[in-house]
């Protein structure tokens, strides 16, 4: 029987922070080596993290990740690794190198370079033009990068068919939204289906800038059948032996695969072939695999990890240990504590309440309630007197104007200054707490509620941020987020009686639109056959158009939907054009 043991090692990188990625692959091998690990794998451009972005542009960035590979491949003797670096020949590749037994044996070059939504690698690297498979142990492994598997045809179909690869490992950085990992999912099932081949899939799991990565790295067998997974949205090292005999059994009894390989021989990308020789290992008899339970969660369990595992490591990567936020009694605030807390620990989260002569006694009960139930420092720093001063200030220029957004705007100016001076003074980070149908639409204020360097929920529709106030409650067992909170009519409390239904329409009817619109760039008459008046479609429309600028300006914030605002959606500022 022909077996491998393969370990895909499910890491946490940082951009840039080359010496501490190096750390994580270093100890990686040394447990592979330990486990009598036959091949092992790293998620795609592992020594540098992803995206490095215009980092690639600095020759000296390039040439440090060189250096670290060379280290890292004089540490692999007695085993086989696939990692994810820069290569640097006539132009720069998104590369996979093949470590085997302290040499590096040969360069993968990524074939197909993303250049959508949240992607930019054709403006950075010259894509690959070249399978690769290689023997090892009698076994024959093909390698492909990322987006290579999204494709159903080459490079996978000429490894396996005219390459006649046995195993194709897959090393990847593949971002976060809700719903993918199914999708996903099905996808290389039907790659490894269709190409009678075993698929080990590695990704990145950690926050990153705006992106989360989670994880779930898998093995298909040839069947499409999962046989292994990794936990989701955590770091995880998932090891299993192969039965590549199965392989071959399976491709016995498929007649098609002949033919397709006399029809492929005419027309493939080239294909290199390489045998491996056989080294000795440290572990001379492996030890036995413990089955593994990945960690999964659900849909919205799984959004929620998300924004928890992209605020803790946005705040940690850049420096950070403390948060601060403003409280307002609302739900959004009420969630990003939630989200805050179970991030970075009650001891690090400080909430603010900034009353003024609008803000309800109800709204100020509810922030304290909210922060005794969590446990967390909660400031009261009032602003009325300070907002007096600034009419009074403003007067003589404001003399026979009516009052409007103005004098709204510079309460929530006020109060973002009060955050940012706290920012300042103690070293925390502000996170803000307005949610996605807010930004879309502009319903929010530049300098004042949108101050901040993260946003967390910013890619939340408001609807989606009630489910989440309640899975946190049911995941709790208790009402942490308390009914009332969740069960109020939403205000800015910016004037008197003010909701937000006076500007905007209910939000369960605001999100569908949105989605429509920004989500899935539906014109305002496919968006009317959805059944919306045309009054209040062309209005939506028009407040997400002529809300750019602010978005703009908005902190980054964590990328849950398939289409965030920022890299995923770009629209220039300055446009007359109207999608009705």
């Amino acid at each position: 029987m022909r077996t491998m043991r393969i370990a895909l090692a499910q890491i946490n990188t940082t951009v840039g922070d080359l010496e501490g990625n190096a750390q994580k692959i270093v100890e990686g091998i040394q447990r592979a080596r330990e486990m009598g690990t036959d091949l092992l794998a790293f998620p795609e451009l592992a020594i540098t993290g992803y995206p490095p972005e215009d980092l690639l542009l600095m020759p000296r960035f390039v040439q440090q990740n060189l250096e670290v590979l060379r280290k890292i491949g004089e540490i692999t003797k007695g085993l086989t690794v696939l990692l994810g670096f820069i290569n640097k020949k006539d132009d720069i590749y998104n590369a996979a190198a093949l470590l085997h037994d302290g040499e590096l044996v040969d360069i993968y070059h990524k074939v197909f370079l993303p250049n959508y939504g949240v992607f930019d690698e054709d403006r950075y690297f010259q894509a690959g033009r070249e399978a690769l498979v290689f023997e090892l142990k009698g076994i024959k492994v093909g390698v492909t990068i990322c987006e290579d598997i999204w494709h159903a045809g080459d490079p996978l179909k000429t490894e396996a068919l005219l390459g006649d690869a046995e195993v194709v490992v897959n090393i990847s950085s593949s971002p976060f939204s809700a719903g993918k990992r199914g999708f996903r999912q099905r996808m290389i099932s039907s790659r490894a289906s269709d190409n009678t081949v075993v698929i080990a899939y590695v990704n990145m799991a950690g926050g990153q800038d705006e992106l989360v990565f989670d994880g779930n790295s898998m093995i298909i067998d040839q069947q499409g059948e999962l046989i292994a997974q990794a936990h989701s949205l955590e770091e995880d090292f998932l090891v299993a032996d192969l039965d590549v005999d199965k392989v071959f059994m399976t491709r016995l009894h498929d007649p098609r695969r002949r033919k397709e390989k006399r029809t492929l021989s005419q027309d493939h990308i080239p294909l290199k072939v390489l045998s491996l020789t056989t080294v000795e290992k440290e572990v001379d008899s492996p030890p036995a695999l413990e089955k593994h339970e990945p960690i999964q969660y659900d849909d919205l369990g799984e959004v929620y990890r998300a924004l928890v595992l992209g605020t803790r490591d946005y705040v940690q990567k850049n420096g950070f240990q403390q948060v601060v936020i403003g409280l307002s009694g609302g739900i959004d605030s009420s969630l990003v504590a939630a989200i805050a807390i179970d991030a970075l620990g009650k001891e690090n989260v400080t909430a603010v309440a900034m009353p003024s002569l609008y803000t309800a006694k109800e709204s100020l009960d509810d922030a304290q309630n909210l922060a005794d139930n969590m446990e967390i420092k909660l400031l009261r720093i009032p602003i009325s007197s300070i907002f007096d001063s600034y009419l009074e200030t403003l007067r003589p220029h404001f003399q026979g104007v009516t009052e409007d957004a103005t004098e709204e705007n510079i309460q929530a100016r006020i109060r973002g200054n009060i955050l940012m001076a706290l920012s300042n003074k103690f070293g925390s980070l502000v996170l803000t707490t307005g949610n996605k149908s807010e930004l879309s639409t502009g319903y929010c204020t530049l300098y004042g509620d949108m101050a901040g360097g993260f946003a967390v929920i910013k890619d939340c529709p408001k609807t989606l941020v009630y489910q989440l106030a309640d899975y946190k409650n049911k995941k709790e067992g208790k009402q942490v987020i308390s009914t009332r909170i969740i069960e109020k009519e939403p205000s800015a409390e910016l004037r008197p009686d003010q909701k937000d239904t006076d500007t905007l329409p209910p939000y369960n009817l605001l999100d569908p639109i949105l989605q429509a619109y920004v989500e899935e760039d539906k014109a305002a008459d496919d968006v009317l056959a959805l059944g919306y008046s045309k009054e209040v479609v062309t209005d939506v429309i028009d407040k997400v158009d002529s809300n750019e600028y602010k978005r703009r300006q908005a902190p980054p914030g964590i990328k849950i939907t398939p289409r965030a605002f920022g890299k995923d959606r770009r629209l220039p500022i300055t446009s007359k054009y109207r999608n009705y």
